[in-house]
């Protein structure tokens, strides 16, 4: 039984990871910081009771599952810019998605953090500034 389970499991998360063009560094790095945003802005909920998604800052359920949806809908934009590079024979689209939603999850990190009280280098909050203003188009 227990060799049946492996099997599947393993059949089944190698097809996954093919669709995303193999589970290379960039891909793993990604997963990694998705499930460090989602854990830090659940403890910055629940404990710190300091998130800007709800009124009160508090831990809703209702805007954990909207994160989860995105972090779904990041992985499937990753997943079409990884079909759409099989088309045109090139790794350019997949790699240009996933890291900048590895920005974007280390920007969302390091605002998680600074609402816990981790003071960071002014150097860094600049750059994280800049890195915004740019995601935003401008308009910060």
């Amino acid at each position: 039984m227990k060799e049946t389970i492996c099997t599947v499991l393993g059949l089944v998360c190698g097809y996954i990871s093919s669709l995303f063009g193999g589970w290379d560094a960039a891909i793993s790095t990604l997963v990694w910081f998705m499930a460090v945003d989602y854990i830090t802005g659940l403890i910055v909920a629940s404990v710190f009771h300091n998130s800007g998604k709800t009124e009160n800052g508090a831990l809703e359920s209702r805007v954990g599952w909207k994160g989860l949806c995105r972090k779904v809908m990041t992985l499937a934009a990753v997943l079409v810019a990884c079909r759409l590079d099989m088309v045109i024979g090139s790794n350019l689209l997949r790699d240009a998605a996933v890291i900048a939603f590895i920005v974007n999850e280390t920007i969302s990190i390091v605002e998680n953090a600074g609402l816990m009280g981790v003071q960071f280098p002014e150097p860094i909050m600049q750059a994280v500034e800049i890195l915004k203003k740019k995601a935003d188009g401008g308009k910060r």
